[in-house]
């Protein structure tokens, strides 16, 4: 597909990166021709310097024949002016990154009036990334496929954890619980294991299940079974404010730190129920005063990723059972994974995810094509859900006949409702939910996987 993108940010950057990667045809616009000038020397892509919600800079770019427009400038106002525009000129698609939640509601009932094919709001991505993880505090991670009927959870193996040393076809005779441990991440190496595969202590392991089968397999296991009632977040930008307003919902008492004394102002207005102080986070002795060590959860929500990874760190140092960091530039992951900062959050990531997903899902619209995608173990591994939608000659037959590309699990299938841990016996049919793991990128379809 021919794919315009306005914005050559961390979004506009991550979207061009893996779309040119896939195949398409990336056209970059961005007012700044040195940012641009970077993109076009390491991908595979055409730039355009200039403003991308101009008519003129639009039509250089071939917006009009373009299947899809992505605007991803850092201003909202700018992102659905430059939908418009793409629009009256031809584009088949558009998708404006709206980060304000006062547009949000707005665009949900002007979306055709706007032309607008998807609204991506950063903040809500994170808000609800973060709120799953508080949910289930012994995960660093939780994905969800087929409207929440599998989950796909990421969890560190401590020293004492029974887990260590045990094969993975042992799993079920010692633990009787049917989930499937599709992605291991040890030290640099990432694999998609086996039945031989030895778990072992400092491994990261990626578990898919039903959530009610996974939380049985963690109290079978050991895991300490934490409520979270008290979250402590500094930093009151939009995730934040996201965040809160779903964490109180929940029954969680909620305490923001924000140095923007005018930004404190409006939290206090729309959060009634939450404690907010106007205060440098970063500070030890505000953090100390205001209670940390009493604190279940901190979230370090700035703008500044070392603020976040120093302040998380010392939330570690004091206790707090579970700490949550939100990292946009992960530059170190294997360094950050043993850093004492938790569960890693990038707003970015979790964008670009999203509208990966809906330009697979363009793709696709009447194959078996992408329903849902993310990215998990540092984005080093896919996981995507596809629904068996053509009655191809693979149906019915055993999986265990059958031979997928390397590095590829099939991780769960759904049929009628039901959640199948698949076996070398069970089968794929028609209208099955299926959802698989791989290293491989660019799976557009379920024939995808097939050797």
């Amino acid at each position: 597909m021919r794919i315009v993108i306005v914005g050559d940010g961390k979004v506009g950057f991550t979207l061009a990166e893996h779309l040119s990667g896939e195949g398409h045809d990336i056209v970059l616009i961005d007012h700044s021709p040195s940012v641009l000038s970077q993109s076009v020397n390491s991908l595979d892509v055409l730039g355009i310097p200039g403003n991308g919600a101009s008519y003129d800079v639009q039509e250089e770019a071939g917006v009009g024949k373009s299947d899809l427009l992505i605007a991803a400038t850092s201003a909202d106002e700018v992102n659905i002016l430059c939908c418009l525009v793409a629009r009256k000129l031809g584009a088949r698609h558009t998708i404006a990154r709206v980060r304000n939640p006062a547009y949000t509601k707005q665009l949900s009932l002007m979306k055709d009036e706007l032309g607008l094919s998807l609204a991506v709001n950063p903040g809500i991505q994170a808000a609800s990334e973060i709120s799953r993880i508080l949910r289930f505090p012994p995960a660093l991670h939780i994905e969800t496929f087929v409207r929440g009927r599998v989950e796909l959870v990421e969890t560190p193996i401590t020293a004492e954890s029974p887990l260590s040393g045990v094969y993975l076809r042992e799993l079920y005779a010692r633990f009787h619980v049917r989930v499937l441990i599709c992605a291991v991440q040890r030290g640099d190496n990432v694999y998609i294991p086996g039945g031989d595969f030895r778990l072992a202590a400092g491994d990261r392991i990626s578990i898919t299940a039903a959530p009610a089968d996974i939380e049985i397999f963690f109290r079978e296991i050991g895991a300490p079974r934490v409520r979270i009632r008290s979250v402590m977040i500094v930093g009151g930008g939009f995730i934040a404010l996201h965040l809160t307003q779903q964490l109180l919902e929940m029954g969680m008492s909620v305490k923001i730190i924000e140095k923007d004394e005018e930004r404190c102002r409006m939290l206090s207005e729309q959060l009634p129920r939450a404690v907010v102080i106007h205060g440098d986070g970063t500070s030890q002795e505000l953090l100390d005063e205001e209670g940390i060590d009493s604190m279940d959860a901190f979230i370090a929500l700035t703008g500044i990723d070392e603020e976040n990874i120093v302040m998380s760190m010392y939330a570690s140092a004091k206790n707090v059972r579970k700490v949550v960091t939100k990292v946009e530039r992960l530059r170190f992951p294997e360094f950050l994974d043993h850093a004492g900062v938790g569960s890693l959050i990038s707003a970015k990531n979790l964008t670009a995810n999203r509208i990966l997903h809906y330009v697979r899902s363009m793709e696709n619209a009447t194959a078996s094509g992408v329903e849902t995608l993310t990215r998990v173990v540092n984005n080093r591994v896919e996981a995507l859900e596809f629904r068996v939608r053509d009655k191809g000659d693979f149906l019915g037959v055993p999986i265990g006949k059958m031979r997928f590309k390397k590095n590829l699990l099939i991780a769960a299938i759904v049929r009628a409702g039901k959640i199948i841990i698949p076996g070398s016996a069970d089968t794929f049919e028609y209208g099955d939910s299926v959802v698989v793991v791989t290293t491989n990128e660019q799976l557009a379809d379920l024939r995808d996987i097939f050797a």
